[in-house]
């Protein structure tokens, strides 16, 4: 039987830094201290993202593939290892059904070894998944204002505008007419390809892909 510990930061910072990395470490060790188990590794997990599975990061992969009947795996926190509720269930199932018990310090201790650890496991996931969605949320929320705001977020450069040295949008005033054009025709019913002959001229030639982009960026940025 082989006793294993497993730490995660996400990001090259955080690596470097090496802090969060030493605490965790120390988290595990004392815990295994104190009951009475021996470490054989620690995976260390270093600027990988929370967002990926488990089974997917190069350690937790390398890990996974080492574990047998009877083995420990030692967390600080839920979070480390599962950023989903399905993540967190699917690994969890998986580990009691290979008879590898799973300790997360911040729950207390073993999650996978009685009916009554898994189920405040499934609701402590769920809340993460739940806290994930938020997060998620919020993001949104924040990019919909900066939109608001005429900042430019990146990717492609909407249409009908020029980007300034401090990341805001100004109106380009050849384009914005092209886009008025654009938007008058679709107005009237016209389809994309229809809209693509009638604002193209000479050599200077719109496609109805451009159309469309047109189209989506003047919803997003109006």
């Amino acid at each position: 039987m082989s006793v294993y510990g497993y730490v995660r930061v996400s990001t090259k910072q955080q690596a470097e830094d090496g802090l969060s990395l030493e605490a965790q470490q120390r988290q595990i060790e004392g815990y295994a201290m104190m009951h009475g188990l021996e470490i054989d590794k620690i995976f260390v997990e270093r600027a990988v993202s929370g967002w990926k599975s488990f089974d997917s990061r190069p350690q937790g992969s390398r890990m996974a593939g080492l574990l047998q009947k009877g083995d420990t795996l030692l967390c600080s926190k839920l979070d480390r290892m599962f950023r989903s509720a399905r993540d967190a269930l699917t690994v969890s199932d998986e580990f009691k059904k290979q008879g590898v018990d799973l300790h997360l310090m911040d729950l207390g201790g073993d999650v996978t070894g009685n009916g009554v650890s898994k189920m405040f496991f499934t609701i402590v996931a769920a809340f993460a998944e739940f806290e994930r969605d938020r997060i998620a949320e919020r993001v949104c929320d924040v990019k919909a204002s900066e939109r608001e705001k005429g900042r430019y977020l990146g990717g492609h450069r909407p249409y009908g505008f020029k980007v300034s040295d401090e990341g805001d949008l100004i109106p380009d005033e050849s384009e914005q007419i092209l886009i008025n054009r654009v938007l008058t025709l679709r107005e009237k019913g016209k389809s994309l390809r229809a809209i693509s002959d009638a604002v193209s001229v000479g050599s200077n030639k719109m496609s109805h892909v451009t159309v469309k982009r047109i189209l989506v960026d003047a919803n997003a940025y109006s």
